[in-house]
C-alpha cells in the first residue's frame, strides 16, 4: 500500500517536474532570445522593394529586441539564393524577408531549386500585400468591358508582357486567361520597364503591373487601367475598380512579402518575432512608409502566413502544371 502510494506520488512528481521543465524552457526561449544580432537576409539588391521593406523594419525591430538587426543582401535567382541560405541557417538568428515565389512555388517552378519552401522554411509573418493592375494599351478600345471584348475577339493576335517566365505577372495572366476566357500570347521581357515601353508603343496590348509602375502612366494618358486584381478595391489605387467589377468572377491575385526562418526555428521564437512584426507594421509611421513603398499592411500570425502559403502554392502550382511553365 505504502509502496503503491510512493510510486503514484513519484509519478506525479515526475509529471510536475516535466511540466515545470517545459514551462521553463519556453520561458527561456521567450525571454533569452535573441542573444546576438539578427540577420535579415534579402534576396534582391539594395534599393529594391524587398530591401526597402527590410530597412523600414530593421530599426524598430532592433529596438524591440534589444539587439541590432543587420540587413544582408544576397541577390540572385529571383530571391531563391537568399531563401536557400535562410533555409540552411543554423544559428537561430537568421531570417529572410521574402516575396511570394520564394515561399510558395520555387520548387514547383524549378525542381532544381535546392530548398523546399513548404518543408525547409518556418513562416513567421505576412508583412504586406499589394494587388496588380491589369494595364492595357491605349490602342485598344477605352473602358474595361470594351478592352476585354477586344482581347477576346483578338484571340492569339493579342500579346501580353511580363518580366519573365514564372513571375507572378506571368502566372497571374495565365490564371486570368482561364478565368476570363482569353487567349493572349505571352512575351517575356527583361523587366517591367521594358514591358511598359512596349505597351506604350503598342507592341503589347496587356500586362499585369505593380500599381506604383502602372498608375503614373495611366494618369499621363499613356496606358489604361482595366482593373485591380484584389478581391475589393485597394487603398493603393482607390480610383481603379476590381476585375470582378469588370465581370471576371473568382479571380484574385496579390503580390506580398513576408518574414520566414529555417524550419528548425523554435516555435516560441517564431511566435515572439511574429507578434513583434505584426505590432511594428501597424505603427502609423511604419504603415505610412510601407504605403509609400506600394504596400498595404497585413501583419499576420505565423499560422496566418502558413495558410496563405498553402493557398497560393495550390493555386499557382496548378497554373504551373497546367501550362508546363519553367523559368527561362
Amino acid at each position: 500500500m505504502t509502496t503503491r502510494f510512493l510510486t503514484r506520488r513519484s509519478a506525479l512528481n515526475l509529471v510536475a517536474a516535466s511540466t515545470l521543465a517545459l514551462a521553463t524552457s519556453v520561458a527561456v526561449a521567450q525571454t533569452a532570445w535573441p542573444t546576438k544580432p539578427l540577420r535579415l537576409v534579402v534576396g534582391f539588391p539594395a534599393g529594391s522593394s524587398p530591401d526597402l521593406t527590410a530597412r523600414t523594419l530593421a530599426e524598430p525591430l532592433a529596438q524591440a529586441l534589444g539587439q541590432p538587426v543587420v540587413v544582408d543582401n544576397k541577390p540572385g535567382a529571383g530571391g531563391n539564393i537568399a531563401a536557400d541560405f535562410v533555409a540552411k541557417a543554423a544559428d537561430g538568428h537568421t531570417f529572410g524577408l521574402m516575396i511570394n515565389g520564394n515561399m510558395t512555388i520555387a520548387k514547383l517552378l524549378n525542381p532544381a531549386t535546392p530548398y523546399d519552401p513548404l518543408k525547409d522554411l518556418a513562416p513567421v509573418s505576412l508583412l504586406a500585400t499589394a494587388p496588380l493592375v491589369l494595364a492595357a494599351s491605349t490602342q485598344l478600345p477605352a473602358g474595361a468591358p470594351a478592352v476585354l471584348a477586344a482581347v477576346r475577339q483578338g484571340g492569339d493576335k493579342i500579346n501580353y508582357g511580363t518580366p519573365g517566365n514564372g513571375t507572378v505577372a506571368h502566372l497571374g495572366m495565365e490564371l486570368l486567361k482561364t478565368k476570363a476566357g482569353l487567349a493572349p500570347v505571352h512575351v517575356p521581357y527583361p523587366g517591367n520597364p521594358q514591358v511598359i515601353t512596349a505597351l506604350i508603343a503598342g507592341d503589347l496590348q496587356l500586362a499585369l503591373l505593380p500599381p506604383g509602375l502602372a498608375m503614373p502612366q495611366v494618369r499621363a494618358g499613356k496606358l489604361q487601367a482595366v482593373g485591380v486584381t484584389s478581391a475589393g478595391r485597394s487603398s493603393l489605387v482607390p480610383d481603379v475598380p476590381t476585375l470582378a467589377d469588370a465581370g471576371i468572377a473568382g479571380f484574385q491575385l496579390e503580390i506580398w512579402n513576408a518574414v520566414a526562418g529555417p524550419a528548425s526555428t523554435p516555435k516560441p521564437v517564431v511566435d515572439k518575432l511574429s507578434t513583434l512584426l505584426a505590432e511594428i507594421v501597424r505603427r502609423p509611421e511604419v504603415r505610412e512608409k510601407l504605403f509609400n513603398q506600394g504596400w498595404q499592411v497585413a501583419g499576420t500570425s505565423a499560422e496566418g502566413l502558413a495558410k496563405r502559403v498553402q493557398r497560393d502554392t495550390a493555386e499557382m502550382g496548378e497554373v504551373i502544371r497546367r501550362n508546363n511553365i519553367r523559368p527561362q
